[in-house]
């Protein structure tokens, strides 16, 4: 997922990482629990888009106040097909609802449920089109010199949809609710003291932590989905959000209706059309027999199959965000247990051969090293090639020649089942037999998800070191290779209390070098994210943050 997937958690408190956002209780900087995750990776990583990217560290947020970055966009997309026009109805189809959908601000679990979100609700930090910091209902967010106390100014004139102005307590309602009931957005605050949020006056909130949390700007925008502010005694029967759109409509698993909020704060791309439509489908070919007939304007998370179906009745997006489907190795477990497996593993892969067969040459190469849009990224570590005559020489070495291994694959995300199939070709070349074993995604995410020996996972797009604190620490919550390195344990407990980024950044490096020479990921690419609309709709543009449809930007739509 989240991305991961987005942060929910428990953790054994083995390391006491500072910084750390997965502890399982809140009377301490803790974050959320083990059922929580569970749910989240079970039901919600099936279907969700992959998205999500962070806000820079202290030094560059310190900077943030009214400039240009923190300033709405103005980019108008639907600019080269005239001026955007008023009214009308969106209608948008989407796959991956279910019965157990919501509008709750903060438990969202699938796909559907953050669209939903995104319209109804916005967060203190979000994202751009180019997965760059941009703050949203925060003014500035800054921190003090050892980044123990984050100070966050709002923005002036923003109102709920039931008119009432937005103010530091509901923030304060807000992140507390999050934290309290467990929910998704909880382990971003995991070194929050929630209980001593304060509101310094009626736009300012100061945010205490219990550590040095020098990354704590970056976690919360890299969940924002469960991050929306809303206001004090907050009702989920009757949502009430700051979002572009107001609440009008729900049937959990079928659809939901929402109309335009004509006192958005964010003036300067939309809301355009009257109502917004959102209809779940429960499979790729209902939801494209809908565009074509004209049911659906705008469809999401399609395979490379449908786009000649879908583009003989409108437009194909394409996106190359930063999500992620890698294969996943246990670390902990024969024959991964030795790390020169898992190097001759990483060996066996063409990646761009992969990538043409998958994705008919859409995406970005993966070289096993997640985040690959974060500034902290070591782009001088080597590419990584394929190599028969390498891994065959390393499995020699491990005495696994003639290995065979089980690979379980699922229908998780676009393109994995194929992927799985390319990888046990390209691994019969090195003399590996690798048997897969397709379970449905219900079962993939059920008991044993976090014990597959060797299988595959769909994570949304997360800066790199939310994502090691979600993956690659002992106690992360969604550690599925198993990985406990002390050294890079040590390394991540100094980056999140590092105030200085370029210190920081080179602290992540040291990190990634170890990812990249013996970790558990393969990561052969950064699939590619697409959807379809109708020639009638206008102000759908691409995001590198991987989120469909320019990360549900609906409010940007307009309808010729």
């Amino acid at each position: 997922m989240g991305a991961v997937p987005p942060g929910r958690a428990g953790a054994d408190g083995r390391d006491n990482v500072v910084g750390d956002p997965r502890q399982e209780t809140f009377s301490e900087p803790q974050g959320a629990g083990t059922t929580s995750s569970t749910i989240g990776r079970r039901d919600f990583l099936r279907y969700t888009g992959m998205g999500a990217v962070m806000l820079g560290g202290a030094s560059a947020l310190a900077a943030c106040s009214s400039s240009s970055s923190s300033a709405p966009s103005t980019s108008s997309p639907a600019a080269a097909a005239g001026k955007p026009k008023m009214g009308g109805t969106l209608h948008a189809g989407l796959t991956g609802g279910t019965g157990s959908d919501t509008v709750d601000a903060h438990r969202g679990v699938d796909n559907v449920d953050f669209a939903r979100i995104i319209a109804l609700y916005d967060p203190l930090i979000g994202y751009d089109l180019n997965a760059q910091n941009k703050l949203r209902l925060a003014e500035s967010i800054t921190p003090n010199s050892k980044a123990t106390v984050w100070t966050v100014r709002l923005r002036p004139g923003v109102t709920f949809h039931n008119g009432k102005p937005l103010t530091a307590e509901d923030v304060i309602y807000s992140l507390t609710r999050i934290v309290k009931n467990n929910y998704g957005g909880a382990s971003s605050l995991a070194s929050v003291d929630i209980k001593n949020l304060k509101a310094l006056d009626s736009r300012t909130v100061e945010i205490p932590c219990h550590t040095p949390y020098a990354t704590l700007p970056d976690a919360m925008t890299g969940y924002y989905y469960y991050m929306g502010i809303v206001p004090v005694g907050y009702d989920p029967t009757h949502p009430v959000g700051t979002g572009p759109f107001k609440f009008q409509s729900f049937t959990p698993g079928q659809q939901s209706t929402f109309a335009r909020n004509d006192h958005y704060w964010d003036t300067g791309d939309g809301p355009y059309v009257d109502t917004l439509v959102i209809t779940d489908y429960p499979d790729e070919t209902s939801q494209v027999n809908a565009f074509v007939s004209g049911q659906a304007d705008v469809v999401n998370l399609l395979s490379a199959t449908s786009i000649p179906q879908v583009q003989a009745n409108g437009n194909i997006l394409t996106a190359d965000g930063g999500g992620m489907t890698p294969f996943t190795m246990r670390v902990d477990k024969p024959p991964f247990n030795d790390p020169k497996v898992r190097q001759a593993f990483r060996l066996i892969c063409n990646r761009p051969q992969m990538k043409e067969l998958v994705f008919g040459g859409r995406g970005t190469l993966g070289n096993d090293i997640f985040s690959p849009f974060d500034p902290s990224i070591d782009h001088s570590i080597p590419q990584r090639t394929q190599d028969i005559a390498q891994a065959k020489s390393l499995l020699k070495s491990a005495g696994q020649e003639g290995l065979t291994v089980q690979l379980v694959t699922a229908d998780i995300a676009q393109g994995t089942l194929k992927v799985a199939q390319v990888f046990a070709q390209q691994a019969a070349s090195a003399g590996v037999t690798v048997n897969l074993r397709q379970v449905t995604s219900t079962e993939f995410y059920g008991n044993n998800y976090l014990k597959w020996v060797f299988a595959q996972d769909y994570w949304y797009y997360s800066k790199y070191l939310p994502q090691v604190a979600q993956a690659t620490l002992p106690n992360s919550p969604f550690n599925e290779t198993h990985w406990d390195d002390p050294a890079y344990n040590k390394l991540y407990n100094q980056a999140v209390a590092t105030v200085d980024e370029t210190a920081r950044t080179a602290i992540a490096h040291e990190m990634q070098a170890i990812d990249h020479s013996i970790g558990g990921y393969i990561i052969p690419y950064f699939p590619p994210t697409i959807d379809g609309y109708a020639k009638k709709v206008n102000g759908v543009v691409p995001t590198k943050a991987g989120l469909s449809l320019g990360s549900y930007n609906f409010k940007a739509m307009w309808l010729a």
